[in-house]
């Protein structure tokens, strides 16, 4: 099987037409007829229903279609990320992240990637707001959650879930939380992701899910913010393992309803599409999986404690 081949048939997919997909590709129509033939001889099976005056995709084909477009499009990634590894790293990324992990974990990890590549050139945009793309010239994103805009690309960087903690202070005042049904009896701070509150925090345990509508009498559009009130005894917060690792290593914040496991609160990094998907963007996916893995490694200590 052929390469050249997949390709082939992915263009006359996408044309509707053997003789179209021919001159796109610069073959002639019988190199093409050739080469559809040879991948179906390989396949044991037709990808196309053939009549006079067009082809359309048999159900094998439709089902091998998605497959070889996933391949192709794999294949062009692994093909960039060779040449990430050899070509000189340059030029300017504008890079949107976070607030908390933003300006408390990835600015010593940026400043390396800086010192390891001079030549780069790096626009940072800090908010909790979903950056848009086009508007705002972002040309990638660390993101909480998968997106659900099918049309971009998104690279799992780890997988992480929120933790329930407040300061030594606020637990002498006012008590350890050991319960979900406590939560109303405390102030949870508030923090506002792309215009929506976060009040409703959610927890699981052996498979069951639940949800805890939570009240506060404050809330930030900065997510940092509210782990700041919180180091200040001021309420409960809800956040990511991946933001307050350094706080509870401190002893600043203090782990609670450790038999739950909070919400999900992977970190992705998102492209609006694969042509975006540069060199750059691979060294920065990596280096950013690597970095959080470390990072997270620290956490079952404090889980199992």
């Amino acid at each position: 099987m052929q390469l050249d081949d997949l390709r082939l048939f992915v263009r006359i997919a996408d044309c509707g037409s053997l003789t179209a997909a021919a001159v796109e590709l610069d073959i002639s129509s019988a190199v093409a007829s050739a080469g559809l033939k040879r991948l179906e001889k390989a396949l044991g099976t037709s990808l196309f229903i053939r009549s006079t005056r067009s082809l359309r995709l048999t159900d094998a084909g439709e089902r091998y279609l998605i497959h070889c477009r996933r391949a192709l499009a794999d294949l062009e990634l692994g093909q960039r990320a060779i040449e990430s590894s050899q070509a000189s790293i340059s030029g300017l990324v504008s890079l949107a992240v976070p607030s908390d992990v933003g300006r408390n974990v990835l600015l010593p990890w940026l400043d390396d990637f800086l010192q390891e590549y001079p030549q780069m050139n790096l626009r940072l945009h800090i908010g909790d707001n979903l950056s848009d793309f086009y508007h705002d010239k972002i040309d990638v994103a660390l993101r909480s959650g998968r997106p659900k805009d099918s049309s971009l690309v998104a690279f799992k960087i780890c997988q992480s879930h929120r933790v329930l903690c407040a300061s030594p202070d606020y637990i002498e005042r006012f008590g350890k939380v050991n319960s979900l049904e406590q939560l109303a009896k405390h102030n949870c701070l508030f923090f506002m992701l792309d215009e929506r509150t976060h009040d409703q925090w959610l927890f699981s345990k052996n498979g069951q899910q639940h949800k805890v509508r939570v009240t506060a009498n404050r809330t930030c559009n900065d997510a940092d913010v509210a782990r700041r009130w919180a180091v200040a005894g001021q309420g409960l917060v809800f956040k990511s393992w991946l933001d307050l690792t350094d706080d509870i290593e401190a002893g600043r914040l203090v782990p609670m309803l450790s038999e739950y496991q909070g919400e999900e609160a992977d970190l992705y990094l998102v492209c609006p599409g694969r042509e975006h998907v540069t060199p750059v963007v691979l060294l920065l996916r990596d280096m950013l999986r690597e970095r959080c893995k470390k990072r997270l490694e620290r956490v079952s200590y404090h889980m199992s404690r």
